[in-house]
């Protein structure tokens, strides 16, 4: 039966979260809850997927940044592979675009960290039973987007500070590896990055995402790593092109 949890089967909860802290916090806050067991935590959210695969929890607790993967991603893969394991994020993030992005993972919650033990509670209910909890902040928000918002700036094609940042880089012709020195995150971030903006956008190649940022204003047309053919300097995109010799004029006669 849809959401029949007792307290002979108590709801399963998988937490990932980079945090120590955060992991003990959470699994201390439940440990009261007759109807509730965290059979399970993670650190490495590249383990994320495989844990969960052995345990099969009902309900995985899940943050969005963190190092090599972030949870956005993870969510996705775990709706592939375990889709009755429902996925309830909690973020530092009060973003509506956040909670947007977490919805098109598969998230069926979005839930701050400094939410109270009694709303977490709910939520995990809530989720488990199929239904979706978010937080009430967050859907004002991107109901007052979505009322405010002026043609063709729909909540949907907002960007984060961040996917724009990403967007630039991009533009301008920089390699993963190289936005990732330049912001100060992993490649796997920037590569989550760069898929959720394809995926937001509906737009396929970084010579798209080029022309787009150009388009919006976010760079100038001549500032990008982007020739007329669409193609990256140098073939491979790896940099932008370096500077060519100064235009020095040989001394006139005499």
């Amino acid at each position: 039966m849809k959401g029949c949890f007792t307290v002979n089967k108590p709801i399963t909860l998988l937490v990932v979260d980079d945090q120590p802290l955060v992991r003990k916090g959470i699994t201390m806050c439940l440990a009261r809850q007759k109807n509730m067991k965290v059979v399970g935590e993670v650190s490495d959210a590249r383990d994320a997927v495989a844990k969960a695969q052995e345990l099969r929890p009902d309900v995985v607790l899940m943050d969005i940044a963190m190092p090599h993967m972030d949870g956005l991603a993870i969510t996705q893969a775990l709706r592939r592979e375990l889709p009755d394991t429902k996925v309830l994020i909690l973020s530092i993030h009060a973003s509506p675009d956040y909670m947007c992005q977490a919805i098109q993972a598969g998230a069926l919650g979005y839930l701050l960290k400094n939410t109270t033990v009694e709303d977490l509670i709910r939520a995990i209910e809530a989720v488990a039973r199929g239904e979706s909890h978010f937080n009430p902040e967050i859907v004002r928000q991107a109901l007052d987007q979505v009322i405010h918002a002026d043609k063709g700036g729909a909540i949907g094609t907002r960007l984060t500070e961040r996917e724009r940042e990403v967007l630039v880089q991009i533009a301008e012709g920089w390699s993963n590896k190289e936005i990732a020195a330049k912001l100060g995150v992993s490649v796997r971030t920037v590569e989550s990055h760069r898929e959720h903006l394809m995926h937001k956008l509906n737009i396929h190649t970084a010579a798209g995402l080029a022309r787009y940022a150009v388009a919006k204003g976010y760079v100038q047309e001549d500032d990008g790593g982007y020739g007329d053919d669409c193609m990256p300097f140098p073939p491979g995109g790896t940099q932008r092109p370096p500077p060519g010799p100064p235009n020095i004029r040989p001394p006139s006669p005499g």
